[in-house]
């Protein structure tokens, strides 16, 4: 089963595609733009359309999403946990 989608081998996060994953479970990640998957356990909840981390980030790290950067850290982010406006700020404002 397919659980996270993403586009580059080298995103820092992965989108939840299924509702109601739960912490602890053993994520499969597929990544698009070579056919492969990736495992990654979550750590925390993650809502379906939300991000997960697939590595740890410090703050001031910049976020890699579809191959681009989407933003910054701006609370420490360990791999496995739900990446969202809680811990990512966008660099425009």
């Amino acid at each position: 089963m397919i659980h996270a989608v993403l586009h580059d081998p080298d995103d820092m996060v992965a989108v939840a595609v299924v509702e109601g994953i739960q912490a602890g479970t053993e994520l499969t990640a597929w990544v698009m733009d070579n056919d492969t998957m990736t495992k990654v356990k979550a750590t925390q909840d993650i809502p379906i359309g939300h991000k997960v981390a697939l590595k740890d980030m410090a703050v001031g790290d910049t976020v890699i999403e579809y191959g681009c950067d989407i933003g910054k850290v701006v609370a420490p982010i360990k791999k496995g946990q739900h990446a969202h406006t809680q811990n990512i700020k966008t660099k425009r404002w």
